[in-house]
């Protein structure tokens, strides 16, 4: 049984689930309000591509190469300058470069050799775009060191680290880079 009596709502005490009228804050004319939407939705599209473009340049820029890089990219040598059947060693991104000035010998030893007994096989004439330049990173993939050059076996370089011969252009260790 209940104990309170029931009591019929007069509108004096207001409804606690109602909800409350914003009547006097509407705006006279609903066209004002339509321009100054289009306005905000406006300003942060605009804003908000400006912030996207803005993000993905930085990324992209992010992973381009720096100046010290690409400054170290380029090196010009003087092939005039190397006489025939020497060496010039040239520093290119840390790293030694041999430039040789090979002789008709030379080329036609390396020409000669049995490519079926190299390692690589592959004949000179493929690794070359001008037989007399040849153009190598002297780096030993074994250890990293530099080979020594007219020396060793076959008159090529030598690895002092574990004792490699090379001959004129077959170097099976050290990636060559012929033009």
């Amino acid at each position: 049984m209940h104990t309170s009596a029931v009591r019929e709502y007069d509108g004096s005490i207001p409804e606690p689930n109602a909800v409350p009228s914003f009547e006097h804050y509407k705006s006279a004319s609903p066209e004002s309000n339509r321009a100054l939407s289009y306005f905000m939705v406006g300003s942060l599209g605009i804003i908000s591509a400006s912030m996207a473009k803005a993000s993905i340049t930085n990324f992209l820029s992010s992973m381009s190469a720096s100046a010290d890089v690409l400054a170290l990219a380029k090196v010009e040598v003087s092939l005039a300058s190397i006489p025939e059947g020497k060496n010039v060693i040239i520093k290119w991104r840390g790293k030694p470069v041999f430039v040789r000035h090979r002789t008709e010998d030379e080329i036609d030893e390396a020409r000669n050799v049995d490519i079926k007994s190299l390692r690589d096989p592959e004949t000179d004439d493929a690794r070359v775009k001008k037989p007399e330049w040849l153009v190598m990173l002297g780096v030993c993939t074994h250890l990293g060191c530099v080979p020594i050059g007219e020396s060793g076996d076959y008159g090529g370089w030598f690895c002092p680290c574990h004792g490699s011969h090379y001959d004129i252009c077959e170097l099976t260790s050290i990636l060559v880079i012929c033009f």
